[in-house]
């Protein structure tokens, strides 16, 4: 857990992602379209990504991408972004986090 602590330390958003995916290119395009500027890491990308994913489904994050942390939380997957979004709990979760300013 030390490595996705320090990751996604003083960020407003992270999203751990894989550059194949089309749910994670879903949610990344989604917040981004709230004005948010997200950090994004690429897990097929990053040398150690297997060991960060290993951390994602350690903290309950099933399946282990996209894994969307606001605020230093982790928030869940795309079905827990989509529900939030839905219900309009989104925006008030990026504003809080300072992600975006409405």
């Amino acid at each position: 857990m030390e490595i996705i602590t320090s990751m996604v330390a003083e960020k407003p958003v992270v999203i751990f992602s894989r550059s194949t995916c089309c749910l994670c290119h879903s949610i990344k395009l989604l917040i981004r379209d709230f004005g948010a500027n997200p950090t994004v890491y690429e897990l097929d990308e990053l040398t150690n990504g297997q060991q960060i994913e290993r951390e994602l489904i350690q903290i309950g994050c099933k399946p282990s991408i996209p894994a969307v942390f606001i605020g230093q939380k982790f928030i869940g997957g795309s079905n827990s972004i989509m529900s939030l979004h839905v219900r309009n709990e989104l925006v008030p979760l990026l504003m809080n986090a300072r992600a975006i300013w409405i």
